[in-house]
């Protein structure tokens, strides 16, 4: 039996020009994780934002602080909302290596981190002001680097795919339940709205390949898979945990 709960850790505002084509004014995005728990053990798909956040952003984000006004309020960094659902996780899938979704990594402990080798070149010597930090992911984890879709337990049920555009090495998560299969898209679609529009977000490492993995939900999609998207406010509309 495959279970998996997803939650805020945090909340981002932006200007929504950034997010969609079209967009304007600013827009209040969640930052999400999710706890898989399965036989062979329990893994987190993304650690959204680190607890320095809350004493200096500025400190921790640099110019990103500029963009983001990223928020974590107390109770809802990823260690928190894991301590209240189980008793430690076993393994940590980041879809990426933006700060917003990997920068949780160090507070769940020295367990082995998921990535695909294309995201960890590119997070390396990249642009801060492209999303990425160093201390969030060179924590002094083990950091096992994939070469496209992973079957992290085996069995079908956990899957990594390669979705890149928003960044160079980006993957979604495909979960087995009894009930269903899921598909975490991470960034690969932020929102509904992205997905029924055909909108897209105006920066990304490759808009070629995004436009690319869109198809790609689609076609999951259209074959049964329930997509949880990105930062989808209308999904995870409050900071409760949700039953998947």
């Amino acid at each position: 039996m495959v279970t998996v709960h997803g939650f805020t850790t945090g909340w981002i505002t932006t200007d929504r020009a950034g997010l969609i084509e079209g967009g304007e004014g600013q827009q209040r995005i969640p930052v999400l994780s999710y706890l898989i728990e399965h036989a062979k053990g329990r893994l987190v798909f993304d650690t959204g934002l680190h607890q320095d956040l809350r004493s200096d952003a500025r400190a921790r984000l640099g110019g990103l602080a500029d963009i983001f006004d990223s928020v974590l309020p107390t109770g809802l960094a990823v260690d928190e909302r894991v301590g209240g659902l189980s008793d430690g996780v076993d393994l940590i899938v980041c879809s990426h290596l933006h700060y917003d979704h990997c920068g949780g990594n160090a507070h769940l402990g020295d367990v082995p981190v998921l990535v695909q080798r294309d995201e960890w070149d590119a997070a390396h010597g990249g642009d801060p002001l492209a999303g990425y930090l160093d201390a969030d992911f060179e924590t002094g984890q083990d950091v096992k680097l994939l070469d496209g879709e992973h079957d992290v337990f085996g069995d079908g049920s956990v899957v990594c795919i390669p979705t890149p555009g928003h960044t160079a090495g980006h993957q979604s998560l495909r979960v087995r339940t009894d009930e269903r299969e899921l598909l975490l898209t991470g960034d690969a679609c932020y929102f509904g709205e992205t997905f029924d529009t055909g909108l897209m977000p105006v920066f990304a490492n490759d808009l070629e390949r995004q436009s690319q993995s869109l198809e790609l939900l689609r076609t999951m999609a259209a074959g049964g898979s329930h997509l949880i998207f990105g930062h989808d406010a209308d999904q995870f509309p409050d900071d409760e945990v949700v039953a998947l």
